[in-house]
């Protein structure tokens, strides 16, 4: 996958004082998700986040087709990953997606289970990420022992707001951080958690749509925290 390491890194220990970091400084990778039109992807080309998202979830206000992923796909840098997000979509369809090479990744927002995700991994041998909702220690608890690729911690589906960061304090394993997340709090998540990745959708929006100039201070923001 162009030379990129899509698989995550040995958990490293988290540091006394600060909630879910871990040792040592590297860059941290961006997610842009939720885009679903040509302008969108021309917007990230320009600033080149690693991943941008695909939502598959019927009813959301971000829904693509998948007719519409393809035409996307087909416009996005090549350096720049494709992560399909579902919620409970049949694992037939899913690897379809990937293994067309309409996606890259499949991020998984519903209920599936671990037998889901073996299931899944029957059928692709793509990468997967699992979301969770964090409101106590044991969601995290939970989320470290999940048996797919990467883990995203959220507030919840698409809610745009945070959860208490202090419940990170004693995660190991590396992970996707979203909620809440926008040009200006983003800087401070990367300096006291240096998560694997961020993630953000409603944060680079303005009216529901994205803002190329949200979108280009948020990668902005991060890769300015990352050299420090």
């Amino acid at each position: 996958l162009l030379g990129l390491d899509w698989r995550i890194p040995d958990a490293r220990g988290g540091q006394k004082g600060r909630p879910g970091r871990t040792a040592g400084r590297g860059m941290t990778r961006i997610k842009l998700c939720g885009l679903s039109r040509p302008e969108d992807i021309a917007s990230a080309n320009r600033v080149q986040p690693e991943f941008v998202g695909f939502v598959f979830v019927p009813g959301s206000k971000r829904y693509v087709s998948t007719r519409q992923a393809q035409r996307l796909k087909a416009l996005l840098s090549p350096r720049i990953q494709a992560v399909g997000v579902f919620a409970d979509a049949e694992p037939e369809t899913v690897a379809g997606l990937l293994d067309r090479g309409v996606i890259d990744l499949a991020q998984l927002h519903g209920g599936e289970s671990g037998d889901y995700i073996r299931r899944l991994r029957a059928l692709t041998g793509k990468p997967i990420i699992q979301a969770f909702r964090i409101t106590s220690a044991q969601d995290v608890m939970r989320a470290e022992t999940s048996i797919a690729d990467h883990i995203l911690l959220d507030s919840g589906a698409g809610t745009g707001t945070a959860f208490d960061w202090a419940l990170l304090r004693h995660i190991k394993r590396p992970y996707f951080l979203a909620g809440g997340l926008g040009p200006g709090k983003v800087e401070r998540a990367v300096e006291l958690l240096h998560p694997y990745a961020v993630d953000v959708s409603s944060g680079i929006e303005t009216e529901g749509v994205k803002d190329p100039s949200k979108m280009a201070a948020f990668v902005a923001a991060v890769r300015k925290e990352d050299k420090r």
